[in-house]
């Protein structure tokens, strides 16, 4: 066999993602929603693309025929796409890269390269900033604003990376060094640690008794690109996914005040050497230290940090400062919520809608997870874009449901839908569908430009529907790429409380949606959450672990979250 390019999952779902870009430019129909579809596949796989390859394999991922194997293929041996390359060829300058600006289209970008000859982001924003887009036949002053906005979010996002891209890349080079005989501790820190939502740099501790064997290796990982700095207890390298990557290996004494002070935040830490100094002592990575007697206080174990400062042990995702350092001086923080917490999974997809994976496959994939449930909730019909389904449907999709069943033993797969809801405010599904479910999500797909008025009596007047259970991601947003629809949470929170209704953690990457933030202040209003990985193939059942994370940055604890319920327990809440 022929030497190998050796791309990572990662770099080949981008090229097969920026091949479905450009045939959605194109106005091609069908075609890019396979090629999405792949990439998605691709990027959630379990193990390296390389090696399904070498195993001759790459048909049997879902979503991948003949023809997308076939250029796999190429991409694997030779790094490249020469179809890719054809299809950029025939678009004019910059027209894609336009195209990734939320609310500019395919329609608009090439609008905007005929009439004003535009070929970047930095000659759309010129011509924005001087009036120039406004009077553009179907544009307008607001959608001129609307594009500088963003323009603003498209330059913040390029310095930052999504947790659930970035997190398994971490995790490999987390077990890679911990795998070494040399290695006695290892730990990722910094904003991965806490679980951010994106990302600007990973960060990660090790003790070694040869750190030089350690540096050695950790420069040549898979996946390094260039090596920045390279040296006996740190070096910097750079991914081919373009994320940096710091490793430093501190001596055993220190690890637990150097785990500390690199997990963060910067605010958290500030409030920490305030209660340091307070007790006349010193923090930092290298220890707690008693400056009367320069005797070491704690250093080695993180938790004895936390509690020589008089401090509840305070978890990675919760020291944000937010009020952390306070309820743990007072023993009152929550018990946040335990990856391990979650029973079932309440919103994924099959091959009924969009989904890449068949019922009894989802369920079986849930089942190995350890779960005791799953929710099918696939698409209805108006949301056509994802092959919803019709009434006729949906009742003969409870059927199978009804069948797998059956079949299985000590799990159960749950009856659902994800409804879209109108701009009226009602599920597009009749009440004598929606009362035979056993999960219902409501979702907004569409008129995002409502009003915060309209949007909110919207979603409002969903959750009195009697049958709706869960509002699904309720704000809408597409991390780093569509900003929340607007709309009075706090009276949606409210509303949510009174009428019993659940809000949803959508896990998927781009949503984590509520947000952090947003379920802290759910939680306040007494609102009740259910955790959803939306996934739409069995590779995605492993995104929970994401909303898992920011439930708890966002102070939930179990009892706040409907899913860590048994199954007899969760059906009496959801017809409570």
């Amino acid at each position: 066999m022929s030497r190998l390019a050796r791309m990572t999952n990662i770099e080949v779902a981008a090229i097969l993602y920026e091949v479905a870009d450009l045939l959605r430019i194109r106005g091609v129909r069908f075609k890019p929603r396979a090629y999405r579809r792949a990439a998605q596949a691709i990027e959630t796989l379990p193990e390296d693309i390389t090696d399904v390859y070498e195993r001759g394999d790459l048909e049997r991922i879902p979503g991948v025929g003949s023809s997308i194997a076939e250029k796999i293929r190429e991409i694997i041996e030779t790094g490249t796409l020469a179809y890719l390359e054809t299809l950029r060829g025939e678009l004019p300058a910059g027209v894609r890269e336009i195209t990734d600006l939320e609310g500019v289209g395919p329609k608009k970008a090439l609008i905007l390269n005929r009439e004003l000859g535009i070929k970047s982001v930095d000659e759309l924003e010129a011509a924005a900033e001087a009036g120039r887009i406004r009077n553009l036949p179907g544009f307008g002053a607001k959608t001129e604003e609307n594009i500088k906005r963003s323009i603003q979010m498209s330059r913040a996002a390029r310095e930052r990376f999504l947790l659930g891209s970035i997190l398994p890349v971490a995790k490999d080079i987390e077990e890679r060094l911990s795998a070494l005989e040399t290695v006695q501790r290892v730990s990722l820190a910094g904003s991965i640690r806490r679980r951010r939502e994106t990302v600007g740099d990973v960060d990660v501790l090790a003790t070694s008794t040869r750190p030089e064997e350690v540096m050695d290796v950790f420069c040549s990982l898979p996946g390094v690109e260039r090596v920045l700095a390279k040296g006996t207890t740190k070096s910097t390298v750079v991914l081919t996914t373009g994320v940096q990557v710091d490793l430093r290996v501190v001596e055993e004494d220190h690890f637990g005040s150097a785990l500390q002070y690199f997990t963060g935040s910067k605010d958290h830490n500030i409030a920490l050497r305030r209660l340091a100094i307070a007790r006349n002592w010193r923090l930092n990575e290298y220890g707690l230290t008693d400056l009367a007697t320069g005797e070491p206080v704690a250093g080695r174990d993180e938790r004895g940090v936390y509690a020589a400062l008089g401090l509840q042990y305070i978890d990675p995702e919760l020291r944000e400062n937010r009020g952390e350092v306070e309820a743990a001086l007072e023993g009152r923080l929550p018990e946040i919520v335990g990856y391990d917490a979650v029973r079932g999974d309440l919103h994924v997809h099959t091959k009924w809608s969009e989904g890449a994976h068949t019922i009894p496959e989802m369920a079986a994939a849930a089942q190995a997870l350890g779960y005791e449930y799953v929710a099918i909730c696939d698409h209805s019909q108006t949301l056509q874009i994802a092959h919803g389904l019709s009434e006729r449907e949906v009742a003969d999709q409870l059927r199978e449901i009804e069948r797998v069943n059956r079949e299985l033993d000590g799990f159960t797969v749950l009856s659902g839908t994800e409804c879209n809801i109108d701009m009226e405010g009602n599920p597009d599904l009749a009440d004598s569908i929606l009362k035979d479910l056993d999960v219902v999500v409501a979702s907004v797909h569409s008129g995002f430009k409502q009003s915060e008025k309209e949007m909110t009596e919207r979603v409002i007047t969903a959750m009195h529907n009697d049958h709706v259970d869960i509002i699904g991601h309720p704000t809408g947003r597409l991390i780093q790429k569509r900003a929340p629809y607007r709309i009075d949470l706090p009276a949606v929170f409210a509303a949510a409380a009174d009428l019993g209704v659940l809000l949803e953690i959508n896990a998927f990457p781009t949503r984590l949606d509520l947000s952090d933030v947003n379920c802290f202040k759910a939680r306040e209003h007494g609102v009740r959450f259910s955790l959803g990985s939306d996934a739409h193939a069995r590779e995605n059942l492993r995104y929970m672990e994401l909303g898992i994370a920011t439930a708890r940055r966002g102070w939930l604890e179990a009892k706040d979250v409907v899913n860590t319920l048994p199954l007899k327990e969760l059906l009496a809440a959801l017809r409570s």
